[in-house]
């Protein structure tokens, strides 16, 4: 893995996570089984970015999305982390949310 591409791709991560101190990091885990519905943990702010790159470099996919809510579409409510090797990228947000922000590894 090229230490600088991921650090690229996390810049906007990392600018929201600065910029927005008290958003939470969702993490979701998929598989070749599926995607979990919940997330698996809650990190804050200030953890998301450092969180990342470690997957990243051990050669995990991820998409990254700053979500809000579809009734409140220009508050951004948390950052989704979604992360996986094998199966399938991340399904659709699910309803109810909107992305105001996202990319994806791999």
């Amino acid at each position: 893995m090229d230490p600088v591409a991921i650090e690229a791709f996390l810049a906007p991560l990392a600018r929201h996570a600065r910029k927005l101190k008290a958003l939470e990091g969702l993490v979701f885990w998929g598989g070749a089984e599926g995607w979990e519905a919940s997330p698996s943990e809650a990190l804050e702010a200030e953890e998301i970015a450092f969180y990342a790159e470690g997957l990243l470099l051990d050669g995990f996919r991820m998409q990254w999305t700053l979500v809000a809510a579809a009734d409140a579409p220009t508050l951004p409510d948390h950052l989704r982390l979604e992360f996986w090797q094998d199966g399938s990228p991340a399904p659709p947000l699910p309803p109810g949310w909107v992305a105001l922000d996202s990319a994806r590894w791999g």
